[in-house]
């Protein structure tokens, strides 16, 4: 009974949301000509105000962080205090500003740690603060090079990741992904070819099918070594005079449990042999 109620409820929603937009859109073609053209450029311009207006804020509010936190920072180190400042300060805060929660003993020390970890004005106006709080704190909280942290938080705004999103990116290692294998594309590759092969080596995912796959108008085969270890020296000498395109990496085993629940290569080469015989018949 309950659910039938609540399915009625919803078809009333959607009945009258419906009506809603049909008035309002029967409310637009009574209006004077030329008056629609003008309704929609002001409301994107407004939509627009109203994204930077936030944006805004929201710089305003990292960089208000940044000086709190350098605040705290800088007189513990002059008056030689403690941790317990922080408790103080933040009683004393959430007691002269009520309405907000931003000034909690954690926050206070996230806003710490954050002043000490970019301790570059400019670094925070140009970059870190066009991202949210939220973002910072888990770079922060994760990401202690401090090249890496500024080239994810570069990253966030260039592909305007998520919170989410840029977990992802710092869990799977994306940062270290990013040239560190040794590769002679320079030497054996044109420019363009050489930034593609860089581009295919960042994914760990990507095999070479050459074998299989390669039409007999492709470019040559980039090819790729994983090694258990990697020794710079030893790839370098290991890849003088050879021409063609070579990326030298180390390979990280996937943890048990993954690896316990993949197929066996024995399992692989019978599926493979199935297909095969599927394609053939």
């Amino acid at each position: 009974m309950c659910e039938e109620k609540r399915k009625s409820a919803k078809a009333h929603k959607k009945s009258d949301d419906g009506a809603i937009v049909q008035q309002a859109a029967a409310q637009l073609r009574d209006r004077p000509q030329g008056y629609i053209p003008l309704f929609d450029a002001l409301k994107k311009r407004i939509a627009e105000a109203r994204i930077k207006a936030a944006l805004s804020v929201n710089q305003e509010l990292i960089l208000l962080y940044w000086d709190i936190g350098g605040s705290i920072l800088a007189s513990q180190r002059e008056h030689g205090w403690g941790a317990q400042v922080i408790e103080q300060l933040s009683h004393d805060l959430s007691k002269a500003f009520p309405e907000t929660r931003s000034f909690s003993v954690r926050n206070l020390r996230s806003m710490r740690a954050f002043a000490e970890g970019y301790p570059d004005s400019a670094i925070v106006k140009q970059v870190v603060s066009q991202i949210p709080w939220g973002h910072n704190l888990r770079l922060i909280q994760t990401v202690k090079e401090p090249e890496a942290r500024l080239w994810y938080a570069q990253q966030t705004i260039e592909h305007g990741w998520s919170r989410a999103v840029l977990v992802h990116q710092i869990e799977s290692g994306l940062y270290e992904r990013q040239g560190k294998a040794v590769t002679n594309f320079d030497q054996a590759l044109p420019a363009p070819q050489c930034d593609l092969a860089r581009e295919f080596i960042k994914d760990p995912y990507n095999n070479s099918v050459d074998e299989f796959l390669r039409h007999p108008d492709d470019q040559p085969p980039i090819g790729l070594i994983l090694c258990k270890e990697r020794n710079r020296v030893t790839v370098e000498f290991s890849l003088r005079g050879m021409t063609q395109p070579m990326s030298v990496s180390e390979y990280q085993l996937l943890p048990k449990n993954v690896r316990d629940a993949l197929p066996t290569p024995h399992q692989l080469e019978a599926e493979l042999e199935k297909a095969d015989q599927e394609v053939n018949e």
